[in-house]
């Protein structure tokens, strides 16, 4: 968590969080993430580590045959 400053006044664009959001985006495009189909958290959690291992695959695939 960021902590905003005391001298902001109205809206401030705080860093890190986008980086979060955009993770989230990225396991959203996930067809079995997009919804809560799962009956157990352990399941649920389990979806979510294929799903990054599937990107962290993709984008170093990318790299590797280049």
């Amino acid at each position: 968590i960021i902590k905003r400053s005391d001298k902001a006044k109205g809206f401030e664009v705080l860093p890190r969080r986008w980086v979060v959001e955009r993770t989230f985006a990225w396991l959203g495009r996930c067809r079995r993430l997009a919804k809560d189909w799962e009956k157990s958290i352990a399941s649920s959690t389990a979806w979510a580590l294929i799903a990054s291992i599937r990107m962290l695959t993709r984008r170093t695939a990318r790299y590797c045959w280049n």
